[in-house]
């Protein structure tokens, strides 16, 4: 007899928080943290919205109300969509949840039997490959090419598709690595899409960064491509956009309005309703014209940062960093700082369990936070799977300038340090 259901063996977790524990050690221990580990923007929520929520506060707006989403908030989201991506949906095809997690967990229980096949992006957000086995689903993962800029090609994916992948996951722009897909390069996924997979395949387009870009792109979605509304779902939120990542609105833009009532019924079971006085802030978001020049500030506050650490990452022997076109991560290559410290030969030599449990990038993460109070993200934070070989950090740049060169300096300090390793590695703070 056991307590816990098997299933539970077979969900992960988001490393940017797991590593939260570590960080109170650390601080507990040997002071303050330079923290570039949460994808959180690190500006207020804009005063409108925050005003906004007060006064629906005020209005008493925190009763139950409809678990599909007010009705505001859909009209001006489907408005939103329909303008910025040439589409004529609907609001009742928009279903809004408690942020942006919960629909990714439900695409798959919704569309997915036992067996079936889901293709999600390596390096990705890490809730799409956690929550496959838990379904009984496949994992299918398909690697982003740093030599293409964290892209993919039509024939990568065309390889992967079998009459058994029943849904795609797709983000751009990217996290971890801040890729973003050109017009061209969606029409060709799309092609491979509509001609190979099963008429009933859905492709989970998430779109939460879209309006952080950099050198003056505009986003894309797949949608644009003909064939594809009818296949896609487009999810997307306020947190990345808003700096409201404490808000948990997200929502989902679906082909059909049955399908919009399936994930309602999901909700009605899980939340019963997202809180309406945010609701009803975010609807007020979307519409106001207090938005577009916060929103274009914080942007290039990002893109200015951006700028600075990718060349500083880059000047650190042992690091090659890809330029992001979007959201707010770096994702340097870290194989010469592993090679040089000894840290792919050690973790070869490890023992088979300890050996699965980490990689050499994960053994760098946790030596830079214990020995050097800054903490990042390893690679297999984002995608497990086949991730062998590849050694990357997120970095994220949510934090002041003086804070991320300061974060720089530390990993390049510990790219350095020898001897701080070694200790390290002889008495492996972290798992005390």
């Amino acid at each position: 007899m056991t307590l816990f259901a098997e299933r539970n063996q077979r969900i992960d977790t988001e490393n940017a928080f797991k590593v939260g524990s570590h960080i109170v050690k650390v601080e507990r221990n040997s002071g303050a943290v330079v923290k570039l580990n949460l994808g959180e923007p690190d500006f207020a929520l804009p005063d409108h919205i925050k005003a906004e929520i007060k006064r629906q506060l005020d209005l008493d707006n925190t009763h139950y109300c409809d678990p599909k989403g007010v009705s505001g908030l859909r009209e001006a989201i489907s408005r939103q969509v329909n303008e910025t991506r040439g589409l004529q949906t609907t609001p009742e095809q928009v279903v809004v949840f408690p942020g942006g997690k919960p629909s990714i967990g439900f695409t798959q229980q919704v569309y997915c039997d036992p067996g079936d096949e889901v293709i999600y992006p390596s390096p990705g957000f890490p809730i799409y490959e956690s929550f496959i086995r838990y379904v009984h689903a496949v994992p299918v993962p398909l690697h982003l090419d740093e030599a293409t800029g964290f892209t993919f090609t039509p024939e990568q994916l065309e390889a992967l598709i079998t009459p058994k992948t029943k849904v795609i996951y797709l983000n751009f722009p990217s996290n971890p690595t801040g890729g973003v897909a050109t017009r061209e390069q969606l029409a060709g996924i799309a092609e491979v899409i509509l001609e190979k997979g099963r008429p009933d395949l859905r492709v989970y387009s998430d779109e939460i960064y879209e309006n952080i870009l950099f050198d003056g792109q505009q986003h894309t979605s797949i949608t644009a491509v003909p064939g594809m509304p009818e296949r896609t779902i487009i999810a997307s939120g306020f947190s990345k956009t808003y700096a409201w990542t404490g808000g948990r609105i997200g929502y989902a833009m679906f082909p059909t309005v049955e399908e919009a009532e399936v994930f309602t019924r999901l909700n009605i079971n899980y939340f019963s309703c997202t809180a309406p006085y945010n609701q009803e802030a975010a609807k007020f978001a979307l519409e106001s014209p207090l938005s577009a020049p916060v929103i274009a500030k914080m942007v290039a506050t990002f893109e200015e940062r951006r700028n600075v650490i990718w060349q500083q990452l880059n000047d650190i022997t042992g690091v090659a960093c890809q330029k992001p076109d979007g959201a707010f991560y770096l994702f340097p290559n870290i194989s010469g700082i592993c090679q040089q410290l000894g840290l792919i030969e050690y973790h070869a030599q490890l023992p088979e369990a300890e050996h699965e449990a980490t990689s050499p990038s994960g053994l760098f993460q946790l030596f830079a936070l214990y020995g050097h109070q800054v903490a990042v993200l390893d690679r297999k934070s984002f995608g497990q799977i086949e991730a062998d070989g590849l050694h990357f950090l997120r970095l994220s740049t949510a934090s002041e300038l003086s804070v991320l060169e300061d974060g720089v300096r530390r990993i390049r300090n510990a790219g350095e340090d020898h001897a701080g390793l070694r200790g390290f590695l002889e008495t492996r703070p972290d798992l005390k």
